[in-house]
């Protein structure tokens, strides 16, 4: 799909916020679900194959599919080139998306760096179907925290740790989620971005006894399921000692966190 580009802004430092005039394919994208961009070639950056990225929001009465960066590499600094009218290469939306246990009456999201962009959506629309939302979002620094009124507007409670204060240090970090879930239980747990934030939700999810999904990033060739290229292993079942393999586009990009093999 070719999709106008509207718009391409820094929001900090590191990241860009892409938001593309979009084809009705693209506007029935649900959250978790992911996008394959023909990245442009600039300078002598020439990206070969295309670039997994994960839906940030869709928007269908305006017609418009957005998506959260961090320039880091062959494919994104072509993406950063990308001025007002230009066109994208789009392929999507592909993959399996998160899925909210009926009911759910508080999800707790936590996430880190570029994982944010792929919790938006999903705490958006865990609050569009009546669950409380409370969304952390860990960064280096403060000026790298995002998405914080885009959280707050769509009925999200926000909460920023990052590393300056020592507020994302793990054990303050998991001493502020075991107080949220005494005040009110959580019975959804998401993640993205840190292996260390799965290690967490696994353990809490576990011993709660509650549903929880992670979202993985990797890097992929056909986005299909057909080149095999994006493999990872994974446990069986929740608690088993026997390891299978599964392809993140396809079988994915959301699994149980029980059955997610931490990198």
């Amino acid at each position: 799909m070719l999709c106008d580009v509207i718009s391409n802004e820094w929001v900090n430092a590191e990241y860009k916020h892409l938001v593309l005039h979009a084809p009705p394919i693209a506007l029935t994208a649900r959250p978790g679900q992911f996008f394959h961009l023909a990245c442009p070639a600039s300078g002598e950056d020439q990206p070969y194959l295309r670039r997994p990225m994960s839906l940030y929001r869709v928007d269908p009465a305006g017609r418009r599919v957005e998506f959260l960066y961090k320039v880091q590499g062959v494919g994104t600094r072509g993406l950063a080139t990308l001025a007002p009218g230009s066109v994208l290469d789009i392929m999507g939306p592909v993959g399996r998306g998160f899925t909210l246990p009926a009911p759910c009456r508080h999800a707790l999201i936590v996430a880190r760096g570029v994982g944010l962009a792929t919790m938006a959506p999903l705490a958006e629309f865990a609050a569009a179907q009546g669950a409380a939302v409370t969304a952390i979002l860990s960064a280096r620094a403060p000026d790298l925290v995002m998405s914080v009124d885009y959280l707050q507007a769509s009925g999200a409670r926000v909460l920023a740790v990052h590393d300056t204060d020592g507020s994302s240090d793990i054990d303050r970090l998991e001493a502020l989620v075991r107080g949220l879930h005494e005040r009110q239980p959580v019975d959804f747990l998401a993640t993205c971005g840190s292996n260390r934030l799965l290690r967490l939700v696994q353990k809490l999810g576990a011993e709660w006894q509650v549903a929880g999904q992670v979202a993985l990033e990797q890097n992929m060739g056909c986005a299909l399921g057909m080149c095999f290229a994006c493999v990872k292993p994974f446990l069986k079942t929740p608690g088993s000692s026997q390891t299978s393999y599964r392809r993140v586009c396809w079988d994915g990009p959301v699994f149980n966190v029980q059955e997610t093999v931490s990198w």
